[in-house]
């Protein structure tokens, strides 16, 4: 009878020394340990109550997944007909537009408060959470403590994870609540923790700002970010346009060198329609995400206010498509046509041997980012190549024979 429980004690034994025999893991968890005592000394300087200090972040583990996701380097870099194509779908308009229905009134008010047109608010919370159907299940202490625990950016995180006690503090939240993605972003518009404790409100009148739980607080806080970011109301995030066969294409891509609309027109940029560029005194810069031959783009000052919410072009993009499409708009007219695959390796051949041709590239890191995208623009304007800062099969060819020389 005793059998079992014997072995099964003696099993346990065993487990223990063999983990105990691990190479670097008694010494890991020995930094993590370290590390949560100096997060706690910040917090404590903080004004972090006493209580949490105790009973909260002594318990905080490590978690691994989400080193291993911060770290995650895929093969292949998405192309802007495949971001697109995933996150701007005819489900996604149908149910932006439903609730943009749902919430009229309510995104109304929001308007007139804050300036920020319904459809874009409904957009956000489209792309963010897919209007609140997954918030993350990552458990937000632990995510952010590995975090700050981890060099690459221990400072960023440190401070996020010491706002997201505040956070638990000020609104009487329990670690379960805390809930989100695998880096710390929380709620139906996924804040981070320094987001949500200064620019969330109370937007259903309840007394308390839960982004979890409540949509009106959701959408209001965004509401009040991208105001507080500098919405400037009236004015559109951007528009598709058409170029002309010989547009000088060294022009596109450079978001610091806005021009007016008449300069545009003037080099015979039109509406996506055909139709004349509208007369406005508004300054635009013209991107070209997919190359000459993808889709054009003139972005206006809200454009760079959607990039302080995410530092990406193609995330930016994306939720001013979402928003005109849920506000009735259709697909873009020059469409989203496949491109070939970009290859990680291929970026970073690019950088690496477009810094040794005297072109910043910036880091060999293989993100297509805008230095990258500058030498390109560059590189291909010395080789009488079309100048549109893409890494096309040509380009990259190019690129590559300099390599061998």
């Amino acid at each position: 009878m005793n059998t079992f429980p014997v072995v099964r004690h003696h099993f346990v034994v065993i487990l223990i020394l063999g983990t105990l025999a691990i190479p670097g893991l008694s010494s890991a968890n020995t930094e993590f340990s370290t590390c949560l005592t100096s997060l706690q000394a910040q917090a404590r300087s903080a004004g972090i109550n006493e209580s949490i200090l105790r009973d909260v972040v002594p318990g905080l583990q490590q978690q691994e997944r989400v080193i291993s996701l911060d770290r995650k380097q895929p093969e292949f870099l998405q192309t802007f007909s495949e971001y697109l194509d995933l996150r701007v779908t005819p489900e996604r308009v149908e149910r932006g537009r439903a609730l943009l229905e749902q919430h009229r009134p309510f995104l109304l008010d929001l308007q007139k408060q804050y300036g920020v047109p319904p459809q874009y608010l409904v957009s956000f919370w489209g792309l963010e959470t897919n209007y609140g159907s997954y918030l993350g299940r990552m458990p937000t202490l632990d995510s952010l403590a590995t975090l700050a625990c981890d060099q690459r950016r221990s400072d960023f995180f440190s401070g996020e994870f010491i706002a997201a006690l505040q956070l638990m503090q000020r609104e009487s939240l329990e670690p379960a609540d805390m809930q989100g993605s695998w880096a710390g972003a929380v709620g139906h518009t996924q804040f981070m923790p320094s987001s949500y404790l200064h620019y969330a409100v109370d937007g259903d009148g309840d007394g308390q700002i839960d982004l979890w739980r409540s949509e009106r607080d959701a959408l209001a806080s965004g509401a009040n970010y991208l105001k507080a970011l500098g919405w400037q109301s009236g004015l559109r995030w951007g528009r598709e346009v058409q170029l002309p066969d010989n547009f000088p294409f060294q022009f596109a891509g450079q978001r610091d060198q806005r021009r007016p609309l008449q300069a545009w027109a003037d080099y015979g940029v039109k509406r996506s329609d055909g139709g004349k560029l509208p007369i406005a005194s508004a300054d635009a810069a013209l991107l070209v995400p997919a190359g000459h031959r993808g889709p054009a783009f003139l972005v206006y000052g809200n454009f760079e206010i959607i990039m302080r919410w995410n530092r990406s072009e193609l995330y930016a993009i994306a939720v001013g498509h979402l928003a005109d499409r849920i506000a009735g708009a259709g697909a873009l007219r020059n469409g989203t046509n496949p491109q070939e695959p970009l290859r990680k390796t291929d970026i970073e051949l690019a950088q690496k041997t477009l810094n040794a041709l005297g072109y910043d590239a910036g880091p060999v890191d293989g993100v297509l980012g805008s230095a990258t995208r500058s030498a390109l623009r560059d590189f291909q304007l010395a080789n009488n190549m079309v100048a549109d800062g893409y890494p096309n099969p040509s380009t990259l060819e190019a690129i590559a024979t300099h390599d061998r020389r």
